[in-house]
């Protein structure tokens, strides 16, 4: 009896949906970032009838309002630097000056080149783009408000949440995007102005201090922390801590900002440090504090989902406690960097399709910082190896020493390897230099399959690089490390 209840039930559900001509879908993702338009990619591949539901643009902020055009500007800003050292490599260049429109112009340039990237691959491989807001219903349907409120409801077997993150505002100092700004701003200046304050020394805050300092911007940088960059290694967080003042930023680590006055001409703050309270001023405050989860107004309470600080609970093939929706990305309790969105899409669809993949190993995720000299790293720090109690050892070789290093102009920084005492095992590794955010991959790699420091010290780099300096701190483990 229950089963042909079960089934007329299933019949009324099957001839409603005719009735109301919803369309259906094998996989619906809300979000088309870095982690959505990937789930969306590798579903279709895999013979998924799909769909993506975005509210913007394709590629999310991190195509369009982070990773991307961010590069693409701190790129203007390498060049122009060069131009203006001519004489240290060879050749005179007068009267050099900075084109801030033609540079914002570019950045927005790169950004829609990917942008049309994302529709030809949506088109080749069949996917299905429902421009709108999306909210979970029931049962495994969406609904899609478009940008006239006209709603759309969908049925799908699988749903797939990738809606990201946008910056956190301080609750003294909201972002009002003239005086208080945060990246979205940031990355699209009329014009410079004359100084700037930057709360938080993280990825984000580092590389707009960076920027706007190469410009002629007397920039502030504030962090909480005792250290800029704070999850990176000590000695990575001193190296650039010498670095941004050696380049004219003001840097105070071990202060708070207690209160932001935007009232008259320019922003007042006043700033508890060691000593006590500082009073500072600058035309812009520039906030970045971190990002906050886009988990509102999808519909997950009336799901009976429970979120934390904003996030979504989820197993090792990102289901939540809903048999058929699934999260990933920022929304979930896992760092909040394109790459694992990236990793954890695959991931999650071929645990769909029954694939059974190897799950995510977030002890080996590459963080990269894209300021000058680049900071790239992953694994343990030596700090945490010492919290742990693991008996390391330290293989460290500066670019000093290297000759394509001087070559290049570049020496300032250096490879440091963590290594475990008993196992050889590559415990971290930790690189400040020019380029290293394209070597870090390599040690990725390694670590991936097993590779032990002897391995690296023994392999065979090319001659002159800067990844050589690599096989030499693996080399200094082992007191065996020859200067080049």
């Amino acid at each position: 009896m229950i089963r042909v209840l079960a089934e007329a039930v299933r019949n009324i559900k099957i001839v409603t949906e005719k009735k109301n001509n919803m369309e259906k879908y094998d996989i619906i993702v809300i979000g088309s970032g870095p982690g959505g338009y990937v789930a969306a990619i590798r579903a279709a591949q895999l013979g998924f009838n799909t769909a993506v539901v975005e509210r913007s643009e394709l590629g999310g902020i991190c195509l369009n309002w982070g990773c991307i055009p961010t590069k693409a500007l701190l790129k203007s800003v390498q060049a122009y630097h060069y131009a203006n050292s001519g004489e240290e490599y060879g050749f005179h260049a007068e009267g050099v000056t900075a084109d801030l429109e033609k540079m914002v112009t570019r950045s927005r340039g790169v950004s829609e080149t990917m942008n049309k990237g994302i529709e030809y691959l949506f088109k080749k491989n069949k996917i299905t783009l429902l421009h709108g807001s999306g909210r979970v219903l029931s049962q495994g349907r969406v609904n899609v408000v478009d940008d006239e409120d006209h709603e759309t409801v969908y049925q799908a077997d699988h749903i797939i949440l990738a809606t990201g993150s946008r910056a956190a505002s301080l609750p003294f100092a909201p972002v009002d995007g003239e005086k208080i700004i945060c990246y979205r701003q940031a990355l699209v200046p009329d014009k410079l102005p004359k100084s700037m304050a930057i709360i938080g020394s993280g990825a984000i805050g580092s590389e707009f201090a960076f920027f706007y300092r190469s410009l002629g911007v007397e920039v502030t940088l504030i962090e909480f922390m005792d250290r800029v960059l704070p999850i990176e290694d000590d000695d990575v967080c001193a190296q650039i801590g010498r670095s941004f003042r050696k380049m004219g930023i003001k840097v105070m680590v071990s202060s708070q900002v207690k209160s932001v006055d935007t009232s008259g001409d320019v922003c007042k703050l006043v700033v508890q440090t060691k000593k006590g309270e500082e009073n500072l001023e600058a035309e812009i405050v520039l906030s970045a504090v971190g990002v906050v989860p886009n988990t509102e107004f999808l519909g997950l309470e009336e799901l009976g989902i429970r979120l934390n600080r904003g996030k979504i609970a989820v197993d090792q093939y990102y289901k939540t406690p809903v048999e058929w929706l699934y999260a990933i990305g920022d929304i979930i309790p896992t760092p909040a960097l394109a790459h694992v969105a990236s990793a954890e899409a695959i991931c999650c669809v071929e645990a769909i399709a029954g694939l059974n993949p190897k799950p995510v190993n977030y002890n080996n995720i590459p963080g990269c910082t894209y300021i000058s000299p680049e900071v790239a790293s992953v694994g343990m720090t030596e700090r945490a190896a010492k919290e742990k109690g693991i008996e390391y050892k330290v293989g460290k070789f500066p670019f000093t020493a290297s000759g394509k290093a001087t070559a290049a102009g570049e020496r300032e920084g250096f490879v440091k390897l963590v290594v475990d005492a008993d196992t050889d095992e590559l415990l971290g590794a930790h690189l400040v230099g020019a380029n290293v955010s394209e070597m870090v991959g390599g040690i990725v790699a390694a670590r991936n399959i097993g590779i032990k420091a002897s391995d690296l010290m023994k392999s065979v780099f090319p001659h002159p690089t800067m990844s050589e300096a690599i096989m030499e701190a693996a080399g200094s483990v082992h007191s065996e490390a020859i200067h080049i």
